[in-house]
């Protein structure tokens, strides 16, 4: 029993430790929010940013930061104008009476302008910099007219000067401020918007000049920091361009800082190159950097006062979270989180579309079984019930007011129900009629004998129409039944297309830029998207060629080498002018193409045959070949037979199974009309990759196979199009070979000679005898020689359609590279 209890014990401590584990992410969690909610809902960072804003200076005197601060607060979140004011109010009274007294002044002047002219235009955001400027340098005027009581060029050209940085900083904080909430923002951070919110945030750090404790100065740690942050999110670009820029900032509110702009620079070069290597690489940058840069321009003491800044900052770094990071990482363009969120995003718009797509194949399913649930529950009733069921209507319409009913129906029951269904069962067996002695018969036995006989031809004849009827109906929802699944099936394998994501082959990708290179092709990017066997594509971008086909001259012809089969241009788009690229995109080859001939003539010579043909390549490895021989000859056979052709063409380009779109053309042809209309169809279905066939011939004349000295026949048992709502077709599949020849032919070539008796063996026979494999040459032979032996007489629509299956051999021979011979 103990034993029991302490494996009881375990499980309790193993829950007790994760809910430990939970309730501190959950204290995490809501600490955070507060933060969050604190700093940038109440607007806290906004205040602090102000109030270091309106102690920074630049050459020494000018303060063109508060105001444009303000304003662009004020335009862009309005409510949190005030709590800014007080924060600029605030900083600036850190310096001076007279520089709170100036902000307080400048920026209610804004205020009162702003008020005025918003009367005169429609837009605001775009006049704002305009009286920003009129603003500052109205307000500067005034201050220098009362603090020294004169006004000279030199105050006239530094009020010009600081009115426009004024505008010039207006616009930047315009862009700057809503970056504040960057893990709120779905856009991507653009090349101007990182520049502005550096400018900002140097232009924060400078408020901080002259905080310091025994020489270390906290502006150096931060801008520091602010380097080490880009360097590591965003590399050695970005991190150099920080550096250039807060110290440019530095130079400007201070000339002594200047030297800080090289070390800040060089820092975020270094610390970029090193990112590689985490936070550790990164700080390592900074202090190989304030190392170099100290020796050849600070003494002893300032390279260790310089170190001291250099380690504060570094440990900032190190305190920063990786989320923090992260997040501006994932807003910059060329990072690999950037990559991986943009990857991310496309997966999820990939996932949710395969999906949405997925979600409507299941519903077309369930439209399709309840349809065919629908017909199931159809109960159709034996001959004896139907029988019962009518005499109970006619009897309804005729003995139900007749004076001898009771005479009938009660004394003799039995006898009146016997004559009255065998009535009806003649009726029924003899189309309506019957005999004179069942007439005489049931004279004298009913009164109304000639009225019942009429209620029950008219109950026979009403229940044939309403049975034919419900029969069209019910063949109706097996054509919706079957062209929905056809349709769900479609969308189905459209969804898992959707879900396939391109392989990520960068090895593969090198190795055949390697290879390209090494026969002197140049070659900006490649892009491999798959190298499955008979399935490559390879999407590839090269320099101006000015037309000389590289692409189909080389490029095709090393991929081949390289990739072990035969790869062709699949799309080309040659830049039209030198500095423009070339673009192309290379795929499997198939293994075999089919070459077609036909010749036709219609009956008596006329210009309109009754016979439609068509070839069709659905996709990169299905190819397809048909005849269709409409009803009859003329203008109306020929409507018929190339609307069947037409139908076939676009269900098989939508991507329905074939045999599904003979069902539904039949279906349709059968229902849409009561006229004796109907088309034969004689389909064939090559694969370009095997040469595997499936002929699929429905009520049509049998076709031939040429190899060689061997000719086989190919034929099948089907009804033509359209006689029968419903049927079963049946296929049969035939391996193709190299260099045979596919001969299909409708019924006026099969059966066109009409003295020979055995036509399958004279056909052979001309088949076996033709000295020639060009396809359109022995589809001409052929219609020839039926046309002769009828003494020249065309009796019906004659079709031959003949295609030659041949191996696909690449124009230009392939081409090993001398670095690799095989792709890895």
């Amino acid at each position: 029993m103990a034993k029991y209890q302490g494996s009881l014990a375990e499980p309790v401590r193993e829950r007790k430790t994760v809910d430990i584990k939970l309730l501190i992410f959950r204290l995490f969690e809501q600490l955070k929010s507060k933060i969050e909610n604190i700093f940038f809902k109440r607007g806290l960072l906004l205040f602090i940013v102000g109030f270091l804003l309106a102690r920074a200076f630049i050459l020494s005197g000018l303060s063109p930061f508060s105001l444009p601060f303000f304003a662009a607060v004020f335009a862009i979140r309005k409510n949190k104008a005030p709590l800014v004011f007080i924060g600029l109010v605030g900083g600036a009274l850190t310096l001076s009476i007279m520089d709170g007294l100036y902000t307080f002044g400048i920026i209610s002047l804004f205020l009162v302008l702003n008020r005025i002219i918003k009367h005169f235009i429609f837009n605001e955001i775009k006049a704002l910099h305009y009286i920003v400027f009129a603003t500052m340098f109205i307000g500067r005027f005034i201050y220098y007219y009362i603090e020294i009581m004169d006004i000279t060029l030199f105050n006239i050209i530094m009020t010009g000067v600081e009115a426009s940085l004024a505008f010039v900083l207006t616009m930047i904080f315009l862009q700057s401020i809503p970056l504040f909430s960057i893990s709120s923002r779905k856009q991507t951070l653009k090349t101007e918007e990182i520049v502005c919110l550096i400018i900002l945030l140097a232009s924060v750090i400078t408020g901080t000049i002259g905080w310091s404790y025994e020489g270390i100065e906290l502006a150096n740690i931060l801008s520091r920091y602010l380097v080490l942050i880009f360097a590591f999110t965003t590399g050695a670009t970005v991190g150099a361009t920080v550096g250039v820029v807060v110290g440019l900032v530095f130079g400007l509110a201070n000339i002594e800082s200047f030297p800080e702009m090289s070390l800040l620079a060089f820092g975020g070069l270094l610390g970029g190159l090193l990112k590689e290597g985490s936070k550790i690489g990164v700080s390592v940058g900074l202090i190989i950097a304030t190392l170099l840069i100290g020796i050849y321009e600070l003494g002893t003491a300032s390279i260790v006062t310089s170190l001291y800044e250099t380690f504060f900052a570094s440990l900032l770094f190190f305190l920063t979270p990786r989320s923090f990071t992260n997040e501006i990482a994932k807003h910059t363009p060329g990072t690999p989180e950037f990559t991986a969120e943009q990857q991310a995003y496309m997966r999820k718009v990939r996932d949710v579309t395969a999906n949405r797509v997925q979600h409507f194949s299941k519903v077309f399913t369930a439209l399709a079984e309840s349809f065919e649930q629908q017909q199931k529950r159809v109960v159709k009733m034996s001959e004896e019930e139907l029988i019962n069921d009518m005499l109970a209507d006619v009897t309804k319409q005729t003995c139900m007011s007749c004076f001898k009913r009771e005479n009938c129906w009660q004394y003799r029951t039995n006898r009146t129900l016997d004559k009255m269904t065998g009535i009806m069962t003649e009726l029924l067996d003899n189309d309506l009629m019957i005999s004179n002695r069942t007439e005489r018969m049931w004279e004298q036995y009913c009164v109304k004998n000639k009225k019942v006989i009429d209620a029950m031809q008219r109950e026979i004849y009403y229940r044939g129409v309403e049975e034919r009827f419900n029969s069209q109906i019910q063949e109706s929802r097996k054509i919706v039944a079957n062209q929905l699944f056809g349709v769900s099936e479609v969308m189905k394998n459209f969804a898992e297309e959707i879900k396939k994501e391109r392989d990520i082959n960068e090895k593969q990708e090198e190795q055949i830029l390697d290879a390209m290179q090494s026969i002197g092709i140049e070659v900006d990017h490649i892009e491999i998207y798959s190298l499955e066997k008979g399935n490559i594509d390879i999407d590839v971008t090269i320099p101006y060629c000015g037309g000389m086909g590289q692409c189909e001259k080389l490029i095709a012809p090393l991929l081949s080498s390289v990739l072990g089969e035969t790869i062709t241009v699949y799309r080309e788009e040659c830049g039209k002018y030198p500095n423009e690229n070339c673009q192309a995109t290379f795929r499997s080859a198939k293994r075999f193409v089919v070459n077609t001939g036909v010749a036709y003539a219609a009956k008596n010579g006329k210009l309109i045959s009754g016979d439609s043909f068509t070839e069709l390549e659905i996709d990169e490895r299905s190819f397809a070949m048909a005849i269709s021989d409409g009803m009859g000859n003329g203008e109306r056979a020929y409507l018929e037979s190339k609307e069947t052709l037409s139908l076939l063409q676009k269900i098989l380009l939508s991507g329905i199974d074939e045999e599904v779109a003979i069902k539904s053309i039949n279906s349709i042809l059968s229902l849409r009309t009561t006229d004796e209309v109907y088309a034969t169809l004689d389909l064939a279905m090559i694969d370009l990759q095997n040469a595997s066939t499936r002929f699929i011939k429905v009520g049509s004349a049998p076709s031939f196979i040429k190899r060689g000295n061997n000719v086989i026949k190919v034929e099948a048992n089907n009804l033509p199009i359209g006689i029968i709502p419903e049927f079963e077709i049946d296929v049969v599949n035939e391996q193709l070979m190299a260099e045979d020849i596919l001969i299909l032919m409708s019924d006026g070539i099969y059966e066109g000679p009409k003295f020979i008796e055995n036509k399958d063996i004279w056909l052979k026979r001309k088949i076996r005898e033709l000295q020639t494999d060009n396809p359109q040459a022995i589809a001409d032979i052929l219609l020839e020689e039926v046309i002769r032996t009828n003494d020249g007489r065309i009796e019906d629509d004659m079709t031959v359609f003949v295609a030659k299956i041949k191996h696909n051999t690449p124009k230009w021979k392939t081409i090993e590279p001398i670095s690799l011979r095989k792709l890895a």
